[in-house]
């Protein structure tokens, strides 16, 4: 019996040091947020937009599609949360004793006043300082000294399955704590080409917009922008804009109160494999160029369609995306060196970058083609202004019927046109007039884009001629 015992125990020994050989060991223990929140809470603001007469909710121009939501603060259902005729509510973090605030450019969209509410309870009125739209980054300063700043780190040193912290007023509740990991990095969308987001699970809810993403050392990476959601609340899937790229817009509302950002003039498209065959190139790298404006930057560079931009002063492109980005760094009026492949041949093309300006209307009417049935197929009537306070909207056309190609890009009656989109830039849609006049500059086969409000999601519809 005591041999029995004696050979299982040894059975046992075995079979606990085959186990720890394998890597069968304890997990390490999950990291500790309470130092860093106890270090770094202060430095988190709630912010509180009131709006003179609009419900909560940002403006047109700071919509994106629906399964990409900017974290706006519209879910009354929550208990105690402030109704639609209370001021919108996000968040932000301090960047220097003097009370400069960063937060998102949609937390104070279209705002008559900004509220700052420090940790503290202190609360103060604050002053705008600047916002850029397309970065969705903000500038705010409010009448103190002696705050405690946040420290900054390098969002270029996070790694994908790296730990990282938001603080920020979800839904109002403020200095409400979630953790998660990075999820991937660099992740560009067509109407954010100037942002390379920060993508993680941490939980993250309407009202964290304009938080801190910190590392594990308490350093600020990122500013928490938006999710990728088809319910309007967190699916496990957010974003955040890197600090780094949020300062140098920081810096520059700080000094003018706008942002000049570099052009060159050309589009451009991804190298996939067959345009990689086709050109000759041995990888699948640059941006190639479709379309050279006449006396642009790059024009007068001697760029030339098919031309791939591999390198734009000394920085590599990797893919389409990465170049507005790039350009859109460089001081306007500074001359880079480019770097081009033409037939195989690599080459150095110095380009004098020039400045980028935002449209904000549509083309002149060029001609008038041919729409069956008229509208393609929109029944449309202008809304009184009490309709669209109801709807949460500043500007729109709401749908009485849809036919032929509405019908069959899903529009109903019920739906309210917000906007058209054209030449990358949106056109709220203020009148029948708007609607028709969008149509016309349409070319040939060319899809009308609208921004369709259907309850309370957003979508972009592509509606065909065909």
């Amino acid at each position: 019996m005591k041999l029995i015992h004696r050979r299982f125990l040894l059975v046992v020994i075995w079979f606990a040091g085959l186990f720890s050989a394998a890597g069968f060991t304890q997990p390490a223990s999950l990291p500790d947020f309470r130092g860093l929140v106890r270090n770094e809470g202060a430095t988190v603001v709630n912010i509180q937009a009131e709006r003179a007469s609009l419900p909560v909710g940002a403006g047109e121009g700071a919509e994106l599609p629906d399964w990409l939501k900017r974290l706006q603060p519209d879910h009354p259902g929550v208990p105690d949360f402030p109704s639609d005729d209370s001021p919108a509510v996000g968040s932000g973090f301090i960047l220097s004793s003097d009370g400069y605030i960063l937060t998102n450019a949609h937390v104070i969209d279209g705002a008559s006043a900004i509220r700052v509410r420090l940790n503290d309870k202190r609360d103060f009125s604050a002053q705008l300082i600047g916002a850029d739209v397309d970065s969705d980054v903000a500038l705010i300063k409010i009448p103190v000294n002696d705050l405690p700043a946040a420290r900054l780190g390098d969002p270029d040193a996070l790694e994908v399955g790296e730990w990282v912290v938001a603080i920020g007023s979800p839904f109002g509740f403020e200095q409400s704590v979630t953790a998660g990991i990075v999820s991937a990095r660099g992740r560009v969308f067509a109407q954010e080409s100037y942002v390379p987001f920060i993508q993680t699970d941490v939980a993250i809810n309407p009202g964290n917009s304009g938080g801190p993403l910190f590392n594990l050392r308490g350093e600020v990476v990122g500013i928490n922008s938006q999710i990728y959601s088809r319910t309007g609340g967190f699916m496990g899937v957010s974003f955040a804009i890197p600090i780094d790229l949020a300062m140098r817009i920081a810096d520059q509302l700080k000094s003018s109160g706008q942002v000049r950002r570099g052009r060159i003039g050309v589009s451009i498209q991804e190298v996939t494999p067959p345009i990689a065959r086709a050109f000759s190139l041995d990888r699948l790298e640059g941006a190639l160029v479709g379309v050279v404006e006449p006396d642009s930057p790059a024009a007068r560079a001697g760029v030339i369609s098919g031309d791939v931009i591999s390198r734009f002063d000394g920085v590599l492109v990797r893919g389409s995306d990465d170049l507005p980005r790039i350009v859109g760094a460089v001081e306007p009026g500074k001359t880079v060196v480019m770097d081009v492949w033409r037939t195989g041949e690599r080459l150095e093309l110095p380009v004098t970058v020039g400045a980028w300006v935002q449209n904000t209307t549509l083309d002149q009417p060029q001609t008038m083609p041919k729409a069956v049935p008229p509208r393609l197929g929109l029944d449309v009537t202008e809304p009184g202004r009490g309709e669209l306070v109801g709807l949460g909207a500043r500007s729109g056309l709401l749908v009485a019927r849809a036919i032929g190609p509405a019908a069959r890009a899903k529009l109903a009656a019920g739906d309210l046109l917000v906007a058209v989109v054209r030449n990358a830039q949106r056109l709220p849609l203020k009148s029948v007039d708007a609607l028709d006049e969008a149509i016309a500059v349409l070319d040939d086969g060319e899809a009308l884009v609208l921004l369709v409000q259907r309850g309370a999601g957003r979508s972009y519809v592509s509606v065909e001629p065909r």
